[in-house]
């Protein structure tokens, strides 16, 4: 039984046979200084005639054939345009010597092309990252490379101001951070080239506690005809910062202001602001809303 399938495939496989396979094209020899703009629709339906031994590597695979963008093809200000009357020789030497090539679609191909642009955007990290209790960034994360040189068609590269990264996702994070993530190139142009494909991701990160300190409000742009009298004298200021640099903080590294000049008619308090504060520190809350005043001459 086994013996007689083989042989009848082998009597099939022997005779010949005519098919109609589609050809994704592959450009080569593009000259460095262009961009081809319409790659990915172009495409040629090649009729073939041969035995079917021959034809078993079309139906496996998808079949491509090269077109070389630096013979048998013509150039016009805006297209290279390919003929299969100019082209079929070299065409034609691409396939199996068995193989004969019955018909072509469509006769000729335009490729647009524009000249070639460089630009350099900046890299946008996407993250979804959590910290452990306690713990949280001493810094800002940062990225190495942190831009990305594209080379392209100067229409495409116009209309691109950033490259995102894949999302990098972490939970429960309580130690320095050192990742790698891929750029997201899949959906943008093929004919872009890219000086990175990745990039590193790193951040420090710390224990974090909070402290409060005491700051003296200082009053100022009061006007020289008017003197007053403001309490409480000082406030407290809570701050979060890293464990580390917790018993490096002091009250001088703050300033705490109330600005008169910002006081509208009527109003019988001022507003405490910082105005200065330790890069040590990430957040901070003055416990005192308002400060109390009375003029006094």
């Amino acid at each position: 039984m086994a013996l007689a399938f083989g042989i009848l495939l082998l009597t099939k496989l022997s005779k010949s046979y005519t098919n109609t396979f589609v050809f994704n094209i592959d450009k080569i020899n593009i000259p460095e200084e262009e961009v081809i703009l319409n790659d990915t629709s172009q495409v040629l339906e090649i009729t073939i005639k041969t035995y079917g031994f021959d034809l078993l590597q079309y139906h496996f695979s998808k079949p491509k054939i090269r077109i070389d963008f630096s013979k048998h093809i013509d150039k016009t200000d805006s297209a290279y345009i390919w003929s299969k009357n100019k082209a079929f020789a070299a065409l034609h030497n691409q396939f199996n010597k068995n193989i004969e090539l019955v018909n072509i679609v469509p006769d000729s191909l335009w490729f647009a092309y524009d000249v070639n642009a460089v630009k350099t955007v900046p890299i946008k990290l996407l993250s979804k990252i959590s910290y452990s209790p306690g713990y949280n960034l001493t810094d800002n994360i940062v990225l190495q490379p942190d831009s990305v040189k594209i080379i392209g068609a100067k229409a495409i590269l116009d209309k691109m101001d950033k490259i995102e990264t894949d999302t990098i996702t972490l939970s429960n994070v309580n130690q320095n951070i050192s990742k790698s993530i891929n750029l997201k190139l899949d959906d943008l142009a093929k004919d872009l080239k890219f000086s990175v494909h990745k990039i590193d991701v790193e951040a420090k990160v710390e224990k974090y506690t909070e402290g409060t300190l005491p700051i003296v409000v200082q009053i100022i742009n009061v006007p020289v005809d008017i003197k007053l009298k403001h309490f409480p004298k000082t406030v407290n200021v809570s701050y979060y910062t890293s464990l580390a640099k917790f018993n490096s903080i002091e009250a001088k590294d703050f300033k705490v202001i109330c600005d008169y000049s910002k006081l509208v008619k009527g109003q019988t308090y001022l507003v405490p602001k910082l105005d200065k504060k330790p890069e040590a520190v990430k957040h901070f809350k003055i416990k005192q809303e308002f400060i109390e005043f009375i003029i006094t001459e």
